[in-house]
């Protein structure tokens, strides 16, 4: 009697357990939310041109990166949910679920590696270091020791401006962290290449230069959650990425909006 009794309350506690464990799979998950619908929800800025922004004429949320995701999410099958929020929120709302990924030109560092698994790089870019035009004092990342950049905190370019030895100022969109820099309220900041690139198309009077850009690009990918949980999800997003290079999308992508393909290793 006491051994049936034992493996009925195991037996019990198996199949209460199971269903919690297969709606943990993230993949299960995006393919058929809790209201029956296939979507991926995903955390952008929306400030951050050419990336992922607001067009000023209809307002309507686009970008590489937002089209990206939205050419991933259609590779998958599921619809897309894109909600906006400041760079240093993001990462928390993926940790506590709210955010199944982020597209937000997120480039793999080491310690970023130790909290996520990450997908196939989908692009590949190189640091600037940008300074006003006037300024003589630094012309290269070693001479960022005792200087202030303005970046976004968290951010790969402040880890790497404070690990030259850097302050850093704290800023929310490119247009702030520039405009810094232009006041001298920072010395220098650390950003994308090209993004900085659009920058100056937009604003050719701004006087701003580049004294120096990092020799090996880094690699822009899709953070997932560690977990055993996530690895069906990880896989279909790898798939999903290889494909759309083959296809060629990811460099039409990359040309509409910044002209020339990045998303190819060199």
């Amino acid at each position: 009697m006491f051994r049936k009794l034992t493996a009925l309350l195991l037996a019990c506690f198996l199949m209460l357990s199971l269903p919690a464990a297969l709606a943990d799979d993230l993949l299960d998950t995006v393919m058929s939310r809790d209201n029956g619908q296939s979507q991926l929800i995903i955390a952008t800025e929306g400030t951050w041109a050419p990336w992922t922004y607001h067009d000023p004429d209809s307002d309507e949320l686009v970008g590489f990166d937002v089209e990206v995701a939205r050419a991933i999410a259609a590779q998958l099958g599921v619809e897309t949910k894109f909600v906006e929020c400041p760079w240093e929120s993001i990462f928390m709302g993926i940790d506590s679920k709210m955010y199944d990924i982020t597209a937000n030109g997120v480039e793999i560092t080491e310690e970023r590696s130790e909290k996520y698994d990450f997908s196939v790089p989908y692009a590949f870019l190189r640091t600037a270091l940008i300074v006003r035009g006037d300024n003589d004092s630094i012309h290269s990342f070693e001479d960022l020791r005792g200087k202030k950049t303005a970046n976004s905190a968290g951010s790969t370019y402040a880890l790497t401006a404070e690990g030259y030895g850097a302050e850093t100022v704290v800023v929310s969109t490119l247009a702030q962290t520039l405009d810094l820099v232009l006041s001298g309220s920072a010395d220098a900041t650390l950003n994308a290449e090209l993004s900085f690139s659009d920058y100056m198309k937009e604003h050719p009077e701004a006087n701003l230069k580049v004294v120096a850009l990092s020799e090996e690009a880094s690699d822009v990918a899709i953070p997932v959650r560690k977990g055993a949980e996530n690895a069906s999800f990880l896989a279909a997003l790898d798939g999903a990425i290889q494909q759309l290079r083959a296809d060629g999308t990811l460099k039409a992508i990359s040309e509409k909006y910044f002209g020339i393909d990045i998303t190819a290793a060199e």
